[in-house]
Formats: structure tokens, C-alpha cells, sequence
């Protein structure tokens, strides 16, 4: 099952179809999205195998000059949601026996940011929710966060050449990385290479962040 906003299901149908899925339009930050997953879970497949938390939106400004709704927006689509969403799909028992829950944070979220108090707090509470949770499931049910450094997106994209050799510099590897990475690394999570591994935070992020 492939999930976006309603304005994206044009983009999100041609990657679910191509690969025989299921797509679903659906503002995570609705009151109603968690029971309207849960419901399309159970009538298309009964229950779920992996989850992957991988929404996300950034509204950056420094903490005095932050509208209000830049912080709540940003903590409900990127920490909120998930823990409401697997809070149904768990009450409703959707959630099969080994079952994988694959969380998106960012390196933000271990280091901090100037100018992301809303996203790095957002994603520091990623973590924690992933390390309480990972006490707390059952069945073989494991939860793992993935943070992402400076990755190639259409953010990125837009960051002028200064911009973009301020941020190398920082980045031991030299380079930004690829979507394709942090899908590899979220692939192997979900696989059973990764059957004994909950509750830990993998950094993808070319040496950002050691030291943190």
C-alpha cells in the first residue's frame, strides 16, 4: 500500500502500480486517517507485514521568528502520525507475527539544526518513540528509526553551488546520498538479516554525525 496526499495520487498510482499495490489518498495529520489506514489494511490484505514511516516535511525558521502552525504542522506529520497510526493498526491486531515497523528520522534528530527546532524536535521524538516502543512490542514485532544525512532531493536541489559546498564540507564521505541508500537500509530492516535488531537508530549519513 502506497500513501499520499490527494494531489500526489496521479505520481503515487504509476509507483503502486507498477509494482501491482494498492494506493491510498489520505492527510495523515486527519483525525480520521489512522482508522481510514487500518480499514484499507484490513479489506485489501487482512493485516500488515511491514510498515514504513517515511512522510515528512520540513517548515523552517528560527525558534522567535516560528509561526505556530510551522511547529504543529511539522510535529504532526512527522512524529504524531506514526504513533497514531500504529497505535490502530496495533489495538486492531493488523499487525502480523515478525512484523517490521521502519521509522524515517533524520541525523537533525541526533544533532540539531539552526533553523529546525520544529523538525529536529520532531525527529529526536522519532527516536525516543522508537526506543519505548521497542520494550514494548510483541510477536516478534521489531521497530528500528533510520536518520538520513544530506540526501539528494528536490530540497536539496534547490540549495544554491555555496550553499551546497558549505554542506559538503561538513560531510566526511564528500557527497550527498541517494534516496536509493536510505531504501536499501530500510530494506534491510524489513528483511531477515535484520530479525534481531529493534529499538536502534542507523545513521545514513557519509560520518555527519559522529560524535553525537
Amino acid at each position: 500500500i502506497g500513501l499520499d496526499i490527494p494531489s500526489a495520487m496521479a505520481e503515487l498510482e504509476a509507483v503502486t502500480g507498477a509494482i501491482d499495490g494498492k494506493a491510498l489518498a489520505c492527510d495523515i495529520t486527519d483525525e480520521a486517517a489512522p482508522k481510514l489506514i487500518a480499514d484499507f489494511v484490513q479489506a485489501h490484505f487482512e493485516g500488515v507485514d511491514l510498515v514504513v514511516h517515511n512522510a515528512g516535511i520540513t517548515r523552517d525558521k528560527t525558534l522567535g521568528n516560528m509561526p505556530e502552525h510551522f511547529w504543529d504542522m511539522t510535529i504532526a506529520v512527522n512524529l504524531s502520525a506514526e504513533e497514531l497510526i500504529d497505535e490502530e493498526l496495533m489495538h486492531r491486531e493488523l499487525m502480523r507475527e515478525n512484523g517490521r515497523i521502519v521509522c524515517i528520522s533524520s541525523i537533525s534528530g541526533i544533532a540539531g539544526n539552526f533553523g529546525q527546532t520544529n523538525y529536529s524536535t520532531a525527529k529526536s521524538g522519532v527516536i525516543g518513540y522508537v526506543e519505548a516502543m521497542a520494550k514494548q512490542l510483541k510477536n516478534g514485532v521489531t521497530i528500528n528509526a533510520v536518520a538520513p544525512g544530506f540526501i539528494e532531493t528536490d530540497m536539496t536541489g534547490v540549495l544554491s553551488e555555496e550553499q551546497k559546498a558549505a554542506v559538503m564540507a561538513q560531510v566526511p564521505l564528500g557527497r550527498y546520498g541517494s534516496t536509493a541508500e536510505i531504501a536499501e537500509t530500510v530494506l534491510w530492516l524489513t528483511g531477515p538479516g535484520a530479525a534481531y535488531v529493534t529499538g536502534a537508530v542507523i545513521p545514513v549519513d557519509g560520518g555527519l554525525g559522529m560524535g553525537h
